[in-house]
């Protein structure tokens, strides 16, 4: 077997870089020199300057040499002046018109503004308001029409109802021959017997007339002053009572005052054992009349308010509620004389200082048609039998 010559393979040449740039041959790169500063601007020179030469940045060999080169000033041709200019022709002339009768009708535009329903809004789950409480009433009659026995005496006026209720445990009252008990419910027109001596035990409550005097308070003792009932006692019996009652311990026994007057008030103050004369005085629904004499003075020296009487007498209203008309009168030159149908809390005192009033003194001498009359300051007297409020 013949030898075979041997074949030498030349080394692989180097992969090419793409981004490299080939370098030319016979021409050397020009060593990396600094840029020399500009020169300094020559001062302008009267006439036509010299053209600047085009500035070769990137040597020989560049693209900058094959440019053909910038004519110079005095080679260009002159700019025409406006006058020389050919003017512009006009827009009607560039784009002629038609003539206003040439023209076709052209539709008006619409401006207004176009009517764009509104959107739906989408319905919300909303939560039930809480029902408003009811206004509290008396609770209704029961579908039968029947009443208690102790509400049907207290409508006849024959007592009150704590009074009926006490009258009906102690076996006084009858209904249809049989003894009433408590609860029980009749017919409205239902014949009520009551025992004679529930009637003597009830001529026995009493109502006394005392005239309080300043200091006391009405109702019980509070903040260290005594309590106006610590006068009802033997030793402050008016002299000249007339009643043929003889006091005993019982006559204290559930007393209580039917009204108040202020502790910087004095006048007549009435307790009663009577639930009826205590309703008839102090009731919501009350007509009785209540007179007080009033000692005032201005609120400025010297200077009494205009038209004091007519706003007393109606238009004045306290804690946003109106008050009744009242009674207006002056008793003389510095006292006046009120007659009212209600008594809220200290309610003359703040009338008076609505319209520029001081109150200096009160003193109520009347209550219906039992006045104060001669009755002495701290002493009290029985009511009579044949009196009324």
């Amino acid at each position: 077997m013949a030898d075979r010559p041997k074949i030498k393979l030349k080394p692989a040449a180097p992969a090419r870089d793409p981004w490299r740039q080939p370098v030319r041959a016979g021409a050397p790169r020009p060593p990396k020199t600094l840029r020399p500063p500009p020169a300094p601007a020559a001062p302008p020179v009267s006439g036509t300057p010299e053209p600047r030469p085009p500035a070769d940045r990137r040597g020989p060999g560049s693209r900058v040499d094959e440019r053909p080169p910038r004519p110079r000033t005095e080679e260009r041709p002159p700019r025409p002046r406006a006058d020389e200019r050919p003017k512009r022709p006009r827009a009607d002339e560039r784009h002629p018109r038609p003539g206003h009768d040439e023209r076709p009708p052209q539709p008006r535009p619409d401006t207004r503004r176009p009517v764009v329903p509104a959107a739906r809004p989408i319905a919300q789950p909303v939560s039930p308001a809480p029902a408003p409480k009811p206004p509290r009433m008396a609770p209704p009659a029961p579908a039968d029409g029947l009443v208690r026995v102790s509400k049907l005496i207290t409508e006849r006026g024959i007592a009150s109802r704590r009074e009926a209720d006490d009258w009906i445990e102690a076996g006084w009252v009858r209904v249809n021959g049989q003894p009433a008990v408590l609860g029980q419910r009749v017919a409205s027109d239902q014949a009520i017997e009551i025992d004679p001596r529930a009637r003597t035990e009830q001529a026995q409550q009493v109502t006394i007339l005392l005239h309080k005097p300043i200091g006391l308070v009405s109702g019980q003792a509070e903040d260290g002053y005594e309590p106006a009932v610590t006068l009802i006692k033997p030793a402050n019996r008016w002299a000249e009572d007339k009643a043929r009652i003889n006091f005993h311990s019982g006559h204290l026994r559930g007393l209580a005052p039917a009204g108040r007057l202020d502790i910087d008030s004095t006048g007549l103050l009435v307790f009663t054992q009577d639930g009826r004369v205590a309703k008839k005085l102090i009731g919501d629904e009350t007509r009785v009349e209540k007179e007080y004499l009033v000692r005032v003075e201005p609120v400025v020296p010297g200077e009494m308010p205009e038209h004091v009487l007519n706003r007393l007498t109606h238009g004045l209203e306290l804690d946003g509620v109106q008050l009744k008309p009242a009674k207006v009168s002056w008793a003389n030159e510095d006292q006046l004389r009120i007659v009212l149908r209600e008594g809220r809390k200290r309610q003359i005192r703040r009338m008076c200082e609505l319209v520029g009033l001081k109150v200096t003194g009160l003193k109520r001498v009347r209550i219906g048609s039992i006045v104060l009359g001669q009755l002495p300051l701290g002493q009290w007297r029985y009511l009579d039998e044949f009196e009324r409020f």
